[in-house]
């Protein structure tokens, strides 16, 4: 994976997180998920295209994971994060959905700050 595609992929939203959450928190989403989608855990009952998007997902949660949990590269993602433009948009539970100008350039999903509900951004448009 090329550093192009680090910085424009939202890590936070990988591990279902948010910039505020604190280090403890992250870790706990990242092991969550590192277990949910580990290869060894998988069921062997699986199509081996369904196994290979888990194991895709696995190696992208493990990557969210390097970034964000260091302090030092968190830091500089966030830097970096900061520098875009963000776009929100209000949930029916009062919290907001929260997105960054890359994920509109390409469809992507978006968790509500406040509640488990996401949405799907579709090229440039709120759905």
């Amino acid at each position: 994976m090329t550093s192009e595609n680090r910085t424009a992929k939202d890590w936070y939203s990988v591990l279902g997180a948010h910039p505020s959450d604190s280090q403890a928190e992250l870790k706990q989403k990242y092991q969550k998920l590192a277990l949910l989608y580990h290869p060894d855990k998988q069921h062997r009952d699986i199509s081996s295209e369904q196994e290979t998007d888990e194991a895709w997902k696995f190696i992208e949660i493990s990557q969210a994971w390097k970034i964000l949990g260091n302090e030092e590269t968190k830091r500089a993602y966030d830097l970096q994060r900061r520098d875009e433009a963000h776009y929100y948009y209000s949930c029916r539970c009062g919290g907001q959905y929260i997105a960054i100008e890359s994920d509109l350039a390409q469809t992507s999903l978006v968790n509500c700050n406040s509640c488990s509900l996401i949405i799907e951004i579709l090229q440039g448009s709120w759905r």
